[in-house]
């Protein structure tokens, strides 16, 4: 029997978004599926039955995957099938798990997983925020027990008027980016992109926001009182609090003492251990593991305390520093001799190397997704080795942490990249974490500017960021300027701000608190705006604008326009032409669909001679034009000429010379340069040529008058070739789309929407 589903449904900006459930995945905890549009994601969520122990975390997995069947298409890997996320999926999982997490206890020790996937993309309406919803919906009618429900909304802004969940080509349109989720009465995650916006209108952009998801949490909350299973009961291993206090009245007082005395990171974190393992071995058994366990869990939340105590209290901060002071900055320029630019920015402890790298059109990101951007020509790579934190791990490839990291830093800095028709070149960053003691990703925007000045892209601003913290106990806070680690796990806040003089261009955060008012918000952004000036400032001195021109070892990318109907001519069959082109002249080629041409050469000449060859590759036979070209073919009737690359045309016998001819050969031979002039070019593209009309001076009227082979037809074959033979090869393949060398770039995507 069919089971029967219930649907409930809300607006988001006037538009409906359907909550279903009951119809599928009845096994699952709970399941749902979010549509808006023809947008469905699904998602479902279950708890293990028995605690993990040994453990001292909440074990919480939250994934989404991508399902290509979604959007009507087969996945290019040569495989055909789903592999690993990708980075898309990877954000999006992220960007899920962030508001979800601080809701539950973090007492439980049971296994939650929350698992979502795309069952349908209309190409119109981006999954992500749905995916949020969908998983807090799941989890939410499940019996597992949670502090939610959560609402997700995108806010775009268009001319100034704010939006609700644009569409993709609404925000081709807008200038602001901004995701937010939260409960009802506060906002708990924030991922924002943005065209240098300002504070006081971003924060009018947040509340809106916050205001807009109530009604996805008052539905999910109708959702769970009509259909919702009863919550688990699970058991909490929670910290005894007779030994927490216990703890506190031994060690706070040596605490307070490394505190403060002058440390590094390393140095404060083994006068800890070693005050740990003195305090586990005064009051454990020394067989006992799981009462030693206890005790180091209670020691870390003395820490806890300690720390927060002193800052709200005393404003003094781990490594001494007042709430709004920066750690000191250096940086350098051209680090690395060889990449085409470098950037090396240092805070605190924090450092972070980026090296930049120009390349041609063709070697954009190629992108395999349900987003209707099939390529992307700016990237941005992060990497945080463990050595960057005094650690020793096997090396797994990028974690999500620095996927996400590097996408931050690549939307940070998006804004000011000259767009193509100015700049026309492929870019790439990538950041090496070489020290980290908080804030690596905003150091990594700070090193990417410097790598782009130096490397003289002629960047819109230079973008800087900083991580903002906060400390909250009832109606006492405080925000802390540039954080470090310490104060970022210990905190309720991770508030990073990037942006140029201007405005804001990125902005993420992290809430574990309820009660963020619309004040704090203001006065985080506030101190980060002043914050972001001040390391400008230092940057600045270092580099103060992009450099006047590129390194004299970046190619340089020149354009020049063909006609469309050209381009067969220079890809050639199956690449042929082109690639011959490229390693005659050395230089790389890329041709647009509209036929614009990229030479990409480290020498003029090069470039020049590149530029020569496609002009003659496409240039097309003028009436009346003198060319000198090479005899390809001899006939009774007369002789073949190319007069340009893959073009020739026929010299009737009776026009090789002002005398009258008896046999073709007398005057010319298969291999030899005869001097022409175009007569004629017919309907089908048959070129007629004169020799006579060079050496009598003639108009092209006056040549044909005198060509008796060109009155008429005459029963004669058709000259092979006679018109444009090319062989222009095959549009739809050979050309191969973006990779005009030759190479398969592989199933296209959907037509931009």
């Amino acid at each position: 029997m069919k089971p029967e589903s219930k649907k409930f449904i809300t607006t988001v900006g006037g538009r409906p978004l359907t909550f279903e459930t009951g119809k599928l995945a009845a096994q699952a905890g709970g399941a749902v599926t979010v549509q808006f549009g023809d947008t469905v994601v699904f998602a479902a969520a279950t708890m293990g039955n028995e605690p993990r122990m040994g453990q001292d975390f909440f074990p919480l997995t939250v994934e989404y995957e991508e399902r290509m069947y979604a959007g009507g298409r087969i996945p290019g890997s040569f495989f055909r099938r789903e592999g690993r996320p990708g980075g898309d999926a990877i954000l999006v999982s992220r960007l899920t798990d962030r508001p979800l997490r601080p809701l539950f206890n973090q007492s439980i020790r049971n296994e939650v997983q929350v698992i979502m996937f795309s069952l349908s993309a209309d190409w119109e309406n981006p999954i992500d925020v749905l995916a949020i919803n969908a998983a807090s919906c799941a989890v939410m009618i499940s019996d597992i027990p949670w502090g939610g429900p959560v609402g997700a909304v995108r806010v775009g802004r268009i001319n100034g008027e704010l939006l609700l969940n644009p569409t993709y080509a609404q925000l081709e349109e807008s200038d602001l980016d901004l995701r937010i989720a939260g409960t009802s009465d506060a906002i708990l995650m924030v991922e924002c992109g943005s065209d240098e916006i300002d504070e006081e209108t971003m924060v009018s952009a947040l509340l809106f926001g916050h205001q807009a998801i109530q009604p996805i949490v008052e539905t999910q909350i109708q959702m769970a009182k009509e259909i919702g299973k009863a919550k688990r009961e699970v058991q909490l291993f929670a910290l005894d609090e007779t030994i927490v206090e216990k703890v506190y009245h031994r060690a706070a007082g040596d605490i307070n003492d490394a505190l403060d005395a002058p440390h590094t990171k390393h140095e404060l974190q083994s006068a800890l251990d070693s005050l740990r393992e003195s305090v586990i071995v005064e009051y454990t058994d020394s067989e006992d593991a799981a009462q030693a366990s206890t005790y180091k869990e209670a020691f870390e939340e003395i820490v806890k305390r300690v720390v927060r105590s002193r800052i709200l209290d005393q404003h003094k901060r781990p490594d001494g520093r007042n709430l709004t002071e920066i750690r000191p900055i250096w940086c350098e320029v051209g680090v690395s001799p060889r990449a085409h630019g470098s950037g090396l920015f240092t805070r605190g402890e924090t450092q972070v190397i980026t090296l930049a790298t120009l390349g041609t059109p063709k070697e954009a990101q190629e992108i395999d997704s349900l987003s209707p951007n099939d390529s992307k020509r700016y990237m941005h790579h992060y990497n945080f080795p463990p050595y960057s934190t005094g650690e020793v791990k096997m090396l797994r490839g990028q974690s999500r942490r620095e996927i996400g990291h590097g996408a931050l830093a690549e939307r940070a800095l998006f804004p000011v990249i000259p767009p193509v028709s100015e700049f026309p070149y492929t870019l790439r960053l990538v950041s090496e974490v070489l020290a980290s003691n908080g804030s690596s990703s905003m150091a990594s925007v700070c090193g990417s500017t410097l790598a782009l000045m130096d490397t003289g892209v002629p960047i819109k601003a230079p973008v800087a960021g900083v991580a903002m913290g906060l400390v909250m106990e009832g109606d006492k806070f405080a925000i802390l300027t540039d954080i470090q680690g310490a104060e970022d796990h210990l905190g309720d806040m991770d508030f990073k701000v990037a942006g140029t003089t201007s405005g804001i261009t990125a902005l993420q955060m992290d809430i574990k608190v309820k009660g963020i008012t619309a004040e704090i918000m203001r006065q985080a952004l506030q101190q980060a705006h002043d914050a972001r000036l001040f390391i400008l400032d230092q940057m600045l001195d270092v580099i103060p604008v992009p450099r006047p021109e590129l390194r004299s070892f970046v190619p340089r990318i020149s354009t020049m326009k063909v006609p469309v109907d050209k381009i067969g001519a220079i890809i050639g069959p199956g690449g042929k032409m082109i690639r011959a082109l490229q390693e005659e002249t050395n230089t790389k080629i890329d041709i647009d669909d509209d036929g614009t041409v990229y030479i990409a050469a480290t020498d003029s000449k090069n470039e020049a001679m590149a530029r020569e060859r496609i002009a003659a590759l496409t240039e097309s036979a003028q009436i009346g034009r003198i060319y000198t070209g090479k005899v390809v073919r001899v006939a009774d009737f007369g002789a073949f000429v190319q007069i340009l690359p893959g073009i020739d045309g026929m010299v009737h016998i009776s026009q090789l010379d002002t005398e009258r001819v008896e046999k073709v050969e007398d005057v010319v031979k298969m291999g030899d340069e005869l001097t022409v002039m175009v007569t004629a070019v017919d309907e089908s593209g048959k070129i007629r040529l004169s020799r006579q009309a060079v050496l009598e001076g003639w108009t092209p009227e006056e040549a044909l008058e005198h060509d008796k082979g060109g009155r008429s037809n005459g029963g004669r074959p058709r000259p092979s070739g006679g018109g444009d033979r090319r062989g222009g090869g095959d549009r739809s393949g050979n050309r191969s789309g973006g990779n005009r060398g030759g190479g398969d770039r592989g199933s296209s995507g959907p037509p931009r929407r």
